[in-house]
């Protein structure tokens, strides 16, 4: 098909789209030379985002809803079965069907030894064929996982569009792509691009194959720091990358100005300590100084402060079921469970250019008082306006929160010792809340370098929001 053939399907879709269904049917009749209307069809197909146009099951094709991305989501119980297959069909390509025993099962354990303890050192990662394999093993069910309860978040707020163009960068081997491209409805257009350079890349291509129609998927293989993206687009993310990127607070910064106006850019790092309070420096190198602002979750609630704990805040969601590949893998070499990872545990941030945040308040000095002058009411009971920025950390003992409003020069925790109704919402409240603590007892935790907020019978949390 030549480009005059393409430009004449285009032009006549671009009239008639508002006045009826496109029929490709109907529309080859109106080029010069008459191509096949499945010819007409693929090519609609093709320049669906182009002319926000998706295709109906009739085989026409009507204009794009305008409003927000809107998904029904209930959780994830588990890693989907046809992408634990696609995963399965390049192991046995690679290993023969008994990947996960003998030798080639030996080698993929070693080397998810291997990541794992590299990421606990902060030291960087090799992706060649052998690391991106045990990579989507190990770590695409979880990963899958978080970029759905994030995403759907997104959409949730209104946040996410229906004709949504999307830059993930650092993709790896696709945990964020299949996830939404299990939010996104029939009725949704998406054109994603991915920037990964290494053997993960060869993975993620293999999964994308099974992308349904109204999806167009580019895999850019450059590496982020010098790839030059042509934007702008309305999500960026960045998961489970920036740590091990050269310059990240740098790298953000350019790639906040590629950015739709009202565009969206979500980080996501793994629930660990280094990694957890690497991304948020991150976050506060880009939004001290502009041009970001906060989102979520650590909102900045008092104009003009800044906050300088060191923050290690994720959020913990159910675990999902144990996935196949896992289990084998973990059975053929003892089961002792080491290859198995079920926990959906993860740090973000949502960073925006327009000013918008998801805690739209500014406190009362003359009814809350800020965080950042906890050390002049230590001992006192005060009123503060606090964000839930933990799941219970205590283990067992007195529910222990970490909570922030921005303002906070060291960490804040707020812990309960007495539980009444009328502070059951600092445990029942969901993270990313904003919370109103009245006549909570401020307390210096020399061991931890921290303030306590002693959460008591005399005092009272409600959800501020």
């Amino acid at each position: 098909m030549n480009a005059d053939t393409r430009r004449q399907i285009r032009e006549n879709a671009q009239y008639l789209r508002s006045v009826r269904p496109l029929d490709p049917e109907e529309i080859h009749e109106y080029v010069e030379d008459r191509p096949h209307p499945a010819v007409v069809r693929q090519v609609l197909r093709e320049e669906a985002f182009d002319l926000a146009i998706v295709e109906r099951e009739d085989g026409t094709f009507v204009p794009a809803p305008e409003e927000p991305l809107s998904v029904p989501f209930h959780g994830v119980d588990s890693f989907p079965t046809p992408y634990a297959r696609a995963v399965e069909d390049l192991l046995v390509e690679e290993f023969g069907p008994d990947w996960h025993r003998g030798a080639s099962g030996d080698r993929l354990r070693e080397r998810i030894r291997d990541i794992k303890e590299r990421y606990l050192q902060g030291a960087p990662v090799e992706y060649d064929r052998l690391t991106a394999l045990g990579y989507a093993i190990y770590h695409l069910p979880d990963y899958y996982a978080t970029a759905q309860y994030l995403l759907a978040d997104l959409a949730r707020e209104s946040l996410l569009p229906s004709r949504i163009r999307v830059l993930d960068v650092g993709a790896g081997v696709g945990g964020p792509a299949l996830g939404l491209l299990d939010l996104l409805p029939e009725d949704g257009l998406l054109d994603y691009h991915a920037v990964e350079p290494s053997a993960a890349a060869d993975v993620l291509d293999h999964l994308l194959e099974s992308a349904p129609p109204h999806v167009g998927t580019t895999i850019h293989r450059e590496q982020a720091e010098q790839f030059d993206p042509e934007g702008p687009f309305d999500l960026i993310l960045f998961g489970n990358v920036l740590s091990e990127l050269d310059g990240p607070e740098a790298t953000v910064r350019r790639y906040l100005g590629f950015l739709e106006d009202d565009g969206t850019m979500l980080a996501i790092a793994p629930a660990d300590r280094n990694t957890a309070t690497d991304l948020r420096r991150t976050e506060r190198a880009v939004a001290d100084d502009g041009p970001a602002t906060v989102y979520a979750p650590t909102v900045r609630l008092w104009p003009h402060q800044r906050p300088k704990g060191d923050c290690w805040s994720f959020d913990r969601k159910p675990d999902i079921d144990v996935p196949d590949l896992q289990r084998r893998l973990d059975d053929a070499g003892g089961g002792t469970g080491e290859f198995v990872n079920t926990d959906v545990q993860y740090a973000y941030s949502v960073l925006r250019t327009d000013g918008q945040t998801r805690i739209d308040m500014t406190p009362d000095r003359g009814v809350h008082a800020p965080m950042a002058d906890a050390e002049e009411f230590v001992t006192d009971r005060v009123n503060l306006l606090a964000i839930k920025l933990s799941p219970d950390l205590s283990e067992g003992g007195n529910p222990l929160f970490l909570i922030g409003d921005g303002s906070e020069a060291t960490d804040h925790f707020a812990v309960r010792t007495d539980a009444s109704m009328l502070n059951a919402d600092l445990v029942e409240a969901d993270y990313g809340d904003l919370l109103s603590i009245q006549n909570g007892l401020v307390l210096w935790n020399d061991d931890e370098a921290a303030y306590n907020v002693v959460v008591d019978g005399e005092t009272v949390v409600d959800r501020a929001r």
